[in-house]
């Protein structure tokens, strides 16, 4: 080959190879171009700008009259970019700094005016486009913020960037708070891997509590930091939560709350609730629940009145008489013998030996009486000697009772309850005789105070349910009424009996000194049983568990409740430590409720002031008005005396829209009147609203915050 044809045989193939990349190079920008192009520009999208979600305001939790439960308020997170047209002229900035690091220095409080100024100059040095200023900011300092010298030059000049939080509060505090719940950021899932756990109606009801989230444009700028595209301002509004009305009472789930407390306190016992029920409908009115934390203190973290499945011990003896009386094995006149409450129940069996608490002196005594007493060798010896033969007579009335069955709750964490059966696997000889007075079978306290309900009910066991209503804009989204369980649970002639043990167990038996009250009829039974001591088991060291459950009035029962008081130390009997708490609660209930039947003594007193009342809900006021015998009037708010009779007040109408005028309402009013109409409250003081921050008429958006001071 010729040197010609050498060289161009070196040329023809550098030529091609030149070609060759040349096409792989074309082939792969069509690739990207084409094939691949929306995988990258998404790559970049989110490189350079991203969605961040905006949390909803939550809805609000109310009592079943309106007293506001929970609710939320803003809170804010400032940041400023100190590149933004104001703050990155030189003298703009040289002029306005000091004012405004000692304008934060002294509404913050947390650094000098001088640190202030360091930050801010020391940030604008960097170019730092997302400074940190302030956490935690309330909506009254952010617009005290928005006058400050720089930033009141506007949202584009001024720098100011807001990260808007929710922050849940509890305007009464304690109260029912672990029903009310609460978000538990350091939960866990099934997994152990970190998670966010709401309990309570937070967490039963969040899908309507919390709203849909809003989403707010985030761009990256240079030194890797997100700041909004907008201000802050979102591009999707976050949609705010519905509201849930409660069947709470604020004012009887105080007085519950108090006469647990001071019993608890009283007795050094580890843990203990109180449930108080209405009758007819299943609406939780209080729950209370305390648990003594290793320094001493009483908190509420656990609900023990939903979860705490236990040995009830003798409260269980309304099931075991309402079997045996509606078998028609026994009448409330049949005798027994306890032979001074201490006896073998089980022939031939002489290990197992039954005793009762304080019945050494009897020994031929009526069922009636044994009942009334909490014989628990008379429970034994009955139920032993009628079903000894075929244990599943008893096991299924229990059943029938639907004592086995959970309650399906509106809330979370309801424990299961355990009745025993020949067919279960710890079934002994000895286990028909104790499930006759509480034992080995497992109940909660509320599943317990059903079945007492009940009772009171004539029969009709229903559900309880701690929530009735769900609203969203004022308008009702959802209702919700009790579950009917079982309509008769048993006939009327054993209702009637098992009644009338009820009432003699307060007034003849072991409550007659510690929860009878002339002024009106209760209808109970108390229970003390014997529970596990950790390791001990139920040997040495005993611990106890005392509790009453029952309702009143009991010739017209309106409400039902249960105390239960685990490991008190000293007086464990529970007529001497579960009693005194019943006892204060129905007293208070009783004196508070206008429709419990009183008949309130006429007191003839000299003044000539007619009671004053402040400005609210007149329906509520005319209610108050019909039951104390005044004539309410209908023309404006003075507390004179007219000739009529009447007390005069005025009736407060409201403008759609508007924000409505409060002046002269009480504090639940004012908060339930602006609430509804959208605005969020600040309260000072206590009395009556005299002053209100947005003059009613006045158009504002909603979500605004309304400042009112009471006197």
């Amino acid at each position: 080959m010729s040197i010609r044809a050498n060289i161009l045989m070196r040329v023809y193939i550098a030529f091609g190879l030149i070609l060759v990349f040349a096409g792989a190079v074309v082939f792969q920008l069509c690739r990207v171009q084409f094939q691949q192009g929306q995988k990258w520009r998404d790559m970049a999208t989110k490189m350079s700008a991203k969605y961040q979600n905006v949390e909803a305001a939550h809805g609000n939790i109310f009592a079943h009259d309106g007293s506001l439960l929970a609710t939320s308020v803003p809170e804010y997170t400032l940041r400023m970019d100190m590149l933004a047209g104001a703050v990155a002229d030189d003298k703009v900035f040289n002029e306005k700094v000091d004012s405004l690091a000692y304008c934060f220095s002294h509404l913050f409080g947390d650094r000098s005016t001088r640190e202030y100024l360091q930050l801010l100059r020391e940030a604008r040095n960097d170019g730092n486009r997302y400074q940190l200023i302030q956490n935690h900011v309330s909506y009254t300092q952010l617009k005290q913020v928005r006058t400050f010298p720089l930033i009141n030059l506007g949202k584009a000049r001024g720098g100011l960037l807001l990260e808007e939080q929710n922050k849940r509060i509890l305007p009464f505090r304690e109260l029912a708070k672990r029903t009310i719940g609460y978000k538990n950021s350091n939960g866990v899932d099934l997994q152990g891997n970190a998670k966010t756990v709401s309990v309570g109606l937070e967490g039963a009801f969040a899908n309507y509590i919390n709203g849909e989230n809003g989403k707010l444009l985030m761009q990256r700028v240079p030194g890797g930091a997100w700041i909004p595209v907008n201000g802050g301002d979102a591009e999707i509004a976050p949609k705010e939560g519905a509201d849930i009305i409660s069947t709470l009472d604020v004012n009887l789930q105080d007085v519950a709350q108090s006469a647990l407390m001071k019993q608890m306190v009283t007795s050094k016992a580890d843990h203990g609730c109180v449930i108080l029920m209405e009758v007819a409908t299943g609406e939780i009115r209080a729950i209370a629940n305390f648990t003594q934390n290793k320094n001493g203190d009483y908190v509420e973290t656990l609900n023990y009145a939903i979860s705490d499945a236990a040995e009830p011990g003798s409260t269980f003896k309304l099931a075991t008489y309402m079997t045996l009386l509606d078998q028609h094995k026994i009448d409330t006149s049949t005798l027994i013998n306890v032979e001074g409450g201490k006896m073998h129940v089980i022939p031939g069996y002489e290990k197992y030996t039954v005793t009762d608490a304080e019945l050494d002196k009897f020994y031929q005594i009526s069922a009636k009486r044994a009942f009334e007493e909490s014989s628990n060798v008379a429970a034994a010896k009955f139920v032993y000697d009628h079903f000894k033969d075929d244990p599943s007579d008893f096991t299924d009335a229990l059943y029938r009772f639907h004592l086995n069955e959970k309650l399906d709750l509106q809330i979370p964490g309801e424990g299961a309850p355990l009745i025993k059966t020949p067919r279960s696997r710890s079934w002994s000889k000895l286990t028909l005789p104790q499930m006759a007075y509480g034992y080995e079978e497992k109940m909660t306290p509320l599943q317990m105070l059903c079945f007492y309900n009940a009772v009171a009910n004539n029969g009709r066991m229903i559900a309880p349910i701690f929530v009735k209503e769900i609203r969203r804009l004022n308008s009702t989204v959802e209702r919700f009424q009790a579950r009917v369980i079982n309509e008769k649970i048993c006939s009327d002639e054993t209702l009637n009996k098992v009644k009338g043990l009820l009432e003699g167990v307060v007034q003849e038996g072991t409550g007659k000194t510690y929860i009878k009250n002339p002024l009106y009829t209760v209808a109970g039974k108390t229970g003390t049983a014997q529970i596990a001591n950790g390791k001990h088991g139920y040997g040495e060291a005993k611990k106890h568990q005392a509790s009453f459950c029952g309702y009143f009035p009991a010739d017209h029962p309106k409400y039902s409740m249960i105390v239960v008081i685990n490991d008190p130390k000293g007086e464990y009997l529970a007529a001497k430590v579960a009693g005194p708490v019943f006892r204060a609660i129905a007293d208070r209930v009783y004196s508070s409720d206008l429709e419990m039947n009183q008949s309130a003594p006429l007191h003839y007193v000299g003044n000539t002031q007619m009671p004053k009342s402040k400005l609210g809900n007149r329906k509520a006021v005319q209610e108050v008005y019909s039951k104390l015998n005044i004539k309410p009037l209908y023309a404006s708010n003075t507390t004179a005396l007219d000739t009529s009779g009447g007390v005069a007040f005025e009736s407060v109408n409201y403008h759609k829209g508007a924000v409505p005028d409060v002046t002269g309402m009480g504090l639940s009013d004012a908060l339930y009147v602006l609430g509804n109409a959208g605005y969020k409250v600040t309260a000072h003081g206590a009395g009556a609203v005299v002053n209100q921050s947005v003059t009613g008429g006045s158009l504002i958006p909603k979500g605004s915050v309304i400042t009112i001071e009471l006197q």
